[in-house]
């Protein structure tokens, strides 16, 4: 039989998206996964929605929060409670490939590999094609990724099997690229891809990532409260990070021809 796989899919008034992105998981070739949902006190029509799909499908739980606590507090109570032998992620409003997990659990088998990601493309809230590929490094060491974070979170498998549960710290963001820099730090080798985009991230106009004094605060408090550095060491690893992200990660996103 194959191995479980769990995918951990945070809520926070998603109905707008949360329909199509749990397709994209029923889609999915690979069919022995569990799908975790956590939402964090919506006030929408998020439950009523998710509620349809649970009552058709018994490998779909819903976890709720009584008040609103974040997306990493959220995520890890979906890792804590997750049964699978890899764990895996996907935002309310992102989408996966029908061959995701297939590809990417025979990768990670055939390649002895804890960690793994994969490329993916860009769609607009509407899901418009915006036509720029993120093209996944081959090989992501520690340190590589200690520089900018490279791993798309709806991409990243982790082997919990091997590597336990690992959890993302409660910042309010960036956890995701704590997440994954413990999981390569715990399995003692880097993370590898698979090339093939499987996945599909959607930008949103007023996207935190646009802000760019925003980019600046929160991945400083990746360093300083996350990673523990000295206000020294933080400074450092920003002006690095800087660096990695403007001159160096830019030439991951390709455009594509239109199609």
């Amino acid at each position: 039989m194959k191995a479980l796989v769990s995918i951990i899919t945070p809520l926070y008034n998603s109905e707008a998206f949360i329909g199509e992105t749990i397709k994209s998981i029923l889609n999915q070739t690979y069919t022995n996964w569990e799908l975790l949902l956590i939402d964090d006190f919506s006030t929408d029509n998020t439950i009523s929605i998710v509620n349809d799909f649970i009552f058709k499908n018994e490998n779909i739980k819903l976890i709720t929060n009584e008040t609103n606590q974040g997306a990493a507090i959220s995520r890890n109570k979906g890792i804590m409670a997750a049964k699978g032998d890899y764990i895996a992620f996907l935002d309310a409003d992102d989408l996966w490939k029908p061959e995701k997990l297939d590809k990417q659990i025979a990768f990670m088998q055939n390649q002895d590999c804890d960690v793994c990601f994969c490329s993916y493309e860009q769609i607009d809230e509407f899901g418009k094609p915006l036509n720029k590929l993120v093209k996944a490094l081959p090989i992501l060491s520690y340190k590589k990724y200690l520089k900018s974070n490279y791993i798309g979170n709806l991409t990243g498998i982790y082997n919990a099997k091997k590597l336990g549960k690992i959890t993302s710290p409660n910042l309010r963001k960036r956890q995701d690229w704590l997440l994954w820099l413990n999981a390569i730090k715990a399995s003692g080798k880097p993370a590898k891809s698979v090339q093939e985009s499987l996945a599909f991230y959607r930008v949103h106009k007023n996207a935190m990532s646009s802000n760019k004094i925003a980019l600046l605060k929160h991945n400083y408090w990746v360093y300083k409260k996350g990673l523990g550095f000295s206000t020294l060491k933080a400074i450092y690893s920003m002006l690095i990070f800087l660096w990695e992200h403007f001159f160096v990660k830019k030439k991951q996103t390709i455009t594509l021809r239109k199609k």
